[in-house]
């Protein structure tokens, strides 16, 4: 067996300066405060949905007052903390406090369901516990033996419900009496925190069954951070929009990378709000998930579709699509091409960059691929979107596509100091700082995963003549037709939700028999309003779903599709749900990745009925 080669990105000098960065997370943030104490760092909606501010040196009092508190609830270094809430600023005070007083944050989404925050704050051995709310403080106390071993529960919104249960405010007054005694407490302990000690225990998705508890120190936060700003794409100028769950990987290497850089972030996590909110914030970058990028879209298309408005937007969204070529390429636009883009971006394209605020240079996707199309269209607009790529065990970017030299299909070249190879069946495999230590309480699955240095992802890849990573599939979802030809699921179902814009979510099923077939959930607001304009108004989604005309509507776009897939990939027959796949219903992660087998399991009868009888 050939070793495989090891590519280390377009930038492997810029590996030398990565020693150059601070010992801990916590650190990161002691620094920027020192060096921008008087700037902005934070921007959040107040009780009156007002933005306000906070600076470095605000957020910092704020900080050193919580991580006090929590030292007087009896935290103990490497101790976990967990924290179940929505992206707000009390989640990202929660998390800085908890690394500034030396313990590790354990994040639990807010839609974990019961069991799985039982399983997760017990696997993770939890001692203190922030909660949002009475909703999520319940689904601990339902547990009476994980509440009696915890030490301390804090709530966001809420009063103390006894003697266990302390206040937001509580703490910061705890705070601010230990300060007043021990004033250099904090400063102390972050002074005395290693790149060894244990920052962060994230749990995976669990797509396949219970969540890993992902090891992740310090210091592959710190590398996070200093890397991307090696990288050079962001500066402290820059404004983020951070809507994105702060309990994802994703959320938490964001925040790094903002200490490390200090750029300001203003954050909102409500989704129904992002809209709204860019337009307000005028933010200069963003990171999401591919959906959202796929809702804005569809948005957009619907409001489109008739009349003289339909048409001019066709025709801008076409001159758009012809001017990408010479723009990635960085070349000149013929002249008369030109015109047409200067009158397709006043009519349409300036439109929608102002909606999303006007200043936006670039947007970030990752936790899943994002459809070629969906970037194609954004891209002919006159909005760049790029891909990146990494997982919880490697601290979320391991690879980032460059605004300045993109490469459309690609996540990118390897960050500064991360090495890729690609094995002999097609897996990739990764090495470097932002690599995890493996698996809390997992032995065999760390040594399983995590071989001589070198990660396995599990996903299957290939690199360019540029060095840039292309994401074909996961290993284990790879699907045999009876002709024996590998289908990727993720392709055809990103391709049927790029071209249907009433389809919120798609997963495509075939066990080796004649053919690909699909499950389709449609969107809610979507639907509805098409409802609304076809005689078919005050009907629910359930009941649009056996609509004849609804059938109809959502063959044409799956045909649509089809064209846009190799022979063998395309669905031939489609199941239309009644409603959208849930985190209660056990279909989704709390993460809203997709679980597989558990759809395929509750839809199986529906799917059979598809297959004709041999």
């Amino acid at each position: 067996m050939t070793e495989a080669p090891v590519h280390t990105g377009n930038n492997p000098g810029l590996a030398d300066e990565l020693t150059d960065r601070a010992a801990s997370m916590a650190q990161m943030f002691v620094d920027q405060g020192v060096k921008s104490a008087d700037r902005e760092a934070f921007r959040y909606r107040g009780a009156d949905q007002q933005w306000m501010t906070l600076t470095w040196r605000e957020t910092q009092t704020q900080v050193f007052e919580l991580a006090a508190g929590l030292i007087s609830l009896g935290l103990q270094p490497e101790q976990r903390v967990s924290i179940a809430a929505t992206t707000r600023m009390e989640w990202i005070l929660a998390d800085l406090a908890i690394m500034c007083a030396g313990g590790a944050v354990t994040t639990v989404y807010p839609t974990t369901q019961h069991d799985d925050v039982a399983y997760i704050m017990d696997d993770a051995g939890v001692s203190i516990a922030i909660v949002e709310d009475a909703e999520q403080l319940e689904k601990v106390r339902e547990h009476p033996e994980l509440y009696d071993r915890l030490t301390a529960l804090v709530i966001i919104n809420g009063s103390a419900a006894d003697e266990k249960v302390h206040s937001w405010e509580q703490l910061r007054g705890l705070g601010r009496e230990k300060l007043a005694d021990q004033p250099d407490l904090i400063t102390d302990i972050v002074a005395g925190l290693t790149g060894e000690h244990l920052a962060t225990l994230i749990y995976t998705s669990g797509t396949t069954g219970r969540p890993k508890g992902v090891e992740i120190p310090h210091d592959s936060w710190s590398y996070i951070g200093r890397a991307v700003e090696l990288f050079g794409i962001l500066d402290p100028d820059d404004v983020q929009f951070l809507w994105l769950p702060l309990s994802h990987v994703f959320g938490k290497a964001l925040l790094s990378i903002q200490l490390q850089i200090g750029f300001r972030t203003a954050v909102d996590g409500r989704i129904e709000s992002i809209v709204d909110g860019l337009a307000e914030v005028k933010p200069t970058w963003m990171a999401g998930a591919p959906r959202i990028f796929e809702k804005v879209r569809a948005k957009v298309m619907m409001g489109t579709q008739g009349g003289l408005k339909g048409k001019i937007a066709r025709w801008a969204f076409s001159v758009g699509q012809r001017t990408a070529p010479y723009r990635l390429a960085g070349k000149p636009i013929p002249k008369g091409l030109a015109r047409q883009e200067k009158l397709a971006d006043k009519l349409v394209f300036s439109k929608l960059r102002d909606r999303l605020g006007g200043n936006m240079r670039f947007m970030v996707s990752g936790s899943a691929k994002l459809s070629k199309q969906v970037q194609d269209w954004f891209y002919a607009a006159g909005l760049l979107i790029i891909e990146g790529y990494g997982l919880t065990e490697t601290s979320a970017v391991s690879f980032v596509n460059d605004p300045r030299a993109t490469r459309f299909g690609t996540v990118g070249p390897p960050m500064p100091g991360m090495a890729v190879k690609i094995a002999d069946d097609g897996e990739v495999l990764l090495s470097g700082p932002g690599v995890a230590r493996g698996y809390h309480n997992k032995p065999e699955e760390t040594a399983e995963s995590f071989v001589d240095g070198w990660f396995h992802t599990g996903d299957i890849g290939e690199l360019d003549d540029h060095g840039y990573l292309r994401i074909t599939d996961r290993k284990k979802d790879l699907m045999k037709t009876s002709g024996g030809k590998y289908v990727a699921p993720q392709k055809v179902e990103g391709t049927v939700v790029a071209n249907c814009p009433y389809a919120s979510q798609v997963v495509i099923y075939g066990d080796g028999r004649k053919f690909i077939t699909a499950l389709i959930a449609l969107d809610p607001e979507a639907i509805t309003a098409w409802a609304e304009e076809n005689g078919l108004s005050g009907k629910s989604v359930e009941e649009l779903v056996d609509e004849p005309k609804v059938r109809e509507l959502i063959k044409g776009y799956v045909d649509q599709a089809n064209t846009r897939l190799e022979r063998w990939e395309t669905v031939k027959d489609f199941v239309i749900l009644g409603s959208e796949l849930s985190v209660e219903a056990g279909e989704v992660t709390p993460s809203m990745k997709i679980r597989r087998k558990a759809v395929v399991r509750r839809y199986q009868d529906q799917l059979d009925d598809l297959y004709p009888e041999d």
